[in-house]
């Protein structure tokens, strides 16, 4: 079915705002093609040095360019839990390397932070920049030119943005996306967080809190809830770069084996060498960024794509702005229901009819670019199917079920749980924001308090455990941009206003500071810009002003005369504090140089 005519002028208008870059890059990958990635254009010295630890056969084999070699960027270490189950997957891809006629080697490592280890720690405050600091990571890695394509491991929240940001820089080369998937269900999200609503009122201690996290986030594979790391694995199927069926697998199965070795051996199939070569540049277009847009829509994804997916399209030449996204958002509907967007995890969701029955929903529905390649062909009609172990231990797909295991959980077009996606764009004299209200209750999607005004996440929480959040009020929290900070996420601060509005006062929030992908009922315009630092409007409200946020309208707006407002003195704080320990202090060119957030905060694209 073709695209929906809504979708298609979205998208048409995207394709003639990026001409002029999206020529250039394409006449970039398309020279670097046919430059190369060949071995014999490397000198006897660094060829023997690139395949020095190979077999005898493997060199002979390389030396000559008779078979593939496929390059492995890996962000594996033991801490991440996401990220543990890639410790042997190099094993798993050279064998399956072997088998279908190729050479893989670990190209390089990429850093992986873990976003749940330091909210509200100061090692947040990179957590950001480590999307532009993986990119060029993995870049360092694939610049050896001794890779025919290349598999890129990673699952978690800047981890994937920044390595399609690199597959995408090296879009000469073939690029497939192996996740590692979910771990099983553990204790429900919706009573972690009614632990932690209570140790924040002080109704239980430490220890309950600790068993209630160690039983949510108790072992190998992504956090069950649906934040940035599992819309990551959606935008990477939805967008081509998955296998079909490969997000939502939990780790350590058979066929989550099965899933790797088959992408091990795909990403070999589509190189220059054989008949289906798919440079990752040229697979991935207008239409596959609208399609990854519509699907974070129709998921309730994480805001914080708000940002990456800005970057990862201009990685590609693709100039896709907030405009884009909030359009679509009033297109597509919310199709499923996943913590914090309701009581399911991404298991539930999955076992529901995941990714298979969403893809066939919207598809029929015109909602996406059928018409795209993928790493698995030509046609996004693929990834409408249900993924099983074969008897033969391989990979079995059919297609996927017409009706939902749990309506509950995942539902169709003609009965969404609302007619239009999560994510809105806002704007008004206090600059432009995003504001994800698929968790938001319809009653509060327009909030007009008095300021009250933070420049920390800790003073807010400081005020609620004195008493004195009293009424409804606007928390501005502000001097968290990019340029101040680092634009660190501001979760902590989430259990405190859940509180507040439980006992039925009215509050929301209003920052150039991210908001975790967890969070959810609190209304919060957020990546609001300019920034404060760069004496954005945001730096120029005052304590008792009047703030409006209306996501209705798409509008912020603080009641004040602009002329007025214009002529206020902006705050400025001292920042010094953030400037120094757990690694601030080698990230301080980035904060001088970081792009707006509606630009995707990037240092490499402004």
């Amino acid at each position: 079915m073709s695209a929906d005519s809504r979708v298609a002028a979205i998208t048409a208008r995207i394709v003639e705002r990026s001409k002029p870059h999206r020529e250039a890059y394409l006449d970039r990958v398309r020279t670097a093609a046919t430059n190369g990635p060949h071995r014999s254009v490397l000198g006897c010295g660094n060829l023997a040095h690139g395949f020095a630890v190979c077999s005898p056969a493997e060199k002979t084999a390389l030396a000559g360019d008779r078979v593939p070699n496929l390059g492995i960027i890996t962000s594996y270490n033991d801490m991440l839990s996401a990220h543990q189950p890639f410790e042997t997957y190099p094993a798993v891809i050279r064998e399956a390397a072997r088998e279908a006629g190729g050479v893989a080697q670990v190209a390089g490592g990429v850093p992986a932070m873990c976003d749940g280890v330091t909210q509200g720690q100061p090692g947040m405050e990179l957590s950001l920049f480590s999307r532009d600091l993986i990119a060029m990571a993995a870049g360092v890695g694939l610049s050896h030119n001794m890779f025919d394509s290349a598999v890129y491991l990673g699952v978690c929240d800047k981890i994937v943005p920044g390595l399609v940001i690199a597959a995408l820089t090296f879009g000469h080369l073939p690029a497939v996306f192996i996740p590692a998937g979910p771990m099983t269900s553990g204790l429900p999200n919706d009573e972690k967080a009614r632990v932690r609503q209570l140790f924040a009122e002080g109704k239980v201690g430490r220890d309950e809190l600790l068993e209630a996290e160690s039983k949510s986030y108790h072992g190998p594979g992504t956090c069950t809830f649906y934040g940035t790391a599992n819309s990551n694995q959606m935008l990477m199927e939805i967008m081509g770069f998955h296998l079909p069926g490969a997000s939502f697998i939990n780790p350590g199965t058979p066929l989550r084996d099965a899933l790797t070795k088959e992408a091990a051996k795909r990403a070999l199939a589509i190189t220059a060498m054989g008949n289906e070569f798919t440079p990752a540049g040229e697979m991935i277009d207008e239409r596959s960024i609208v399609n990854g847009v519509v699907g974070l829509h129709a998921t309730g994804g994480s805001t914080n794509h708000t940002m990456h997916l800005v970057a990862m399209a201009r990685a590609a030449g693709i100039m896709l702005t907030w405009q884009d996204i909030s359009e679509l958002s009033d297109i597509v509907p919310l199709l499923a229901r996943v913590y914090p967007n309701g009581l399911a995890d991404v298991n539930h969701f999955h076992a529901a009819g995941g990714m298979g029955f969403l893809i066939g929903q919207l598809l029929k529905n015109g909602l996406l670019h059928d018409d795209v390649r993928t790493v698995f062909g030509q046609g996004l009609d693929a990834y409408a199917i249900d993924v099983k172990l074969g008897a033969n231990g391989g990979v079995h797909r059919e297609p996927a079920p017409q009706q939902s295991a749990d309506p509950k959980v995942l539902t169709t077009i003609d009965q969404p749980f609302q007619h239009t996606g999560g994510l809105k764009m806002l704007a008004g004299n206090i600059g432009k924001a995003v504001i994800k209200i698929s968790a938001v209750k319809p009653d509060r999607h327009v909030i007009e308090a008095p300021a009250k005004i933070f420049h920390d996440q800790s003073e807010l929480n400081a005020a609620f455990k004195a008493g004195k959040l009293e009424g409804d009020f606007v928390a501005v929290v502000r001097f968290q941009g990019p340029k101040a900070n680092g634009m660190p996420e501001l979760h902590k601060m989430t259990t405190v206003l859940g509180i507040l509005q439980d006992r039925g006062q009215k509050v929301a929030i209003l920052t150039d500071g991210r908001m975790s992908g967890a969070s959810g009922k609190v209304p919060a315009a957020i990546h609001v810009t300019p920034e404060a630092k760069d004496g954005g409007p945001i730096a120029r409200i005052q304590e008792g002003d009047i703030v409006r946020i209306d996501a209705i309208a798409g509008t912020i707006e603080v009641l004040v005369e602009d002329i007025a407002l214009k002529t206020r003195v902006p705050a400025h704080i001292d920042l010094s504090d953030n400037e120094f320990g757990m690694g601030r202090e080698l990230f301080a060119p980035f904060r001088r140089i970081a792009g707006t957030a509606d630009n995707g905060a990037s240092v490499l694209f402004q």
